[in-house]
C-alpha cells in the first residue's frame, strides 16, 4: 500500500530539534520505507494541522505534543473527532510521559520519543501503516 504522511511540529522560533525531526523523518521515510509515497502536508501549529488533515486525509500523521496555538493533544482530539480512524503518532520529548499517556487515551496510535532512533521511528511507522 501507498502511505501518505503528514508531518507537524516545525515552527520558526521553536527548538531546532523539532525542525530536525521533521526533516529527518521525511528523508528517512522516503529512503527506508518504500511504501511512503510522499509527505502530503506540513503544519507549523495545531490549528493548521487540523485544517491540513481535513484537506489531505493522510494515511499517517506525526505530530509534536507541544505546538503553538493549539497543543498536539488538542489537535489530535479535533482530528479524531473528524476521523475516528485517523492514525496519529505523537512525537514527544523525554519527560513528557504524562502528556504521552493523555495522547494515547485521546486516540494516538503510538508515540516517538526525542531524541529518536531511526530504527524506532521506522518500526513504529511500519506498524501504524499496517493497522486497519
Amino acid at each position: 500500500g501507498v502511505v501518505n504522511l503528514m508531518l507537524q511540529g516545525s515552527c520558526s522560533g521553536c527548538p531546532s530539534s523539532m525542525i530536525t525531526l521533521k526533516a529527518g523523518i521525511e528523508g528517512m521515510m522516503k529512503r527506508m520505507i518504500p511504501e511512503v509515497k510522499e509527505v502530503v502536508a506540513e503544519a507549523e501549529n495545531g490549528v493548521v494541522a487540523v485544517q491540513k488533515y481535513i484537506e489531505h486525509k493522510p494515511d499517517i500523521v506525526t505530530m509534536d505534543i507541544t505546538m503553538p496555538q493549539m497543543s498536539g493533544i488538542d489537535a489530535l482530539k479535533a482530528i479524531r473527532e473528524y476521523d475516528k480512524k485517523a492514525k496519529v503518532v505523537m512525537v514527544s520529548a523525554m519527560g513528557q510521559e504524562v502528556m504521552v499517556k493523555e495522547a494515547i487515551l485521546a486516540g494516538a496510535k503510538s508515540f516517538i520519543v526525542k531524541p529518536y532512533k531511526e530504527e524506532q521511528v521506522l518500526e513504529t511507522l511500519r506498524k501504524i501503516a499496517e493497522m486497519d
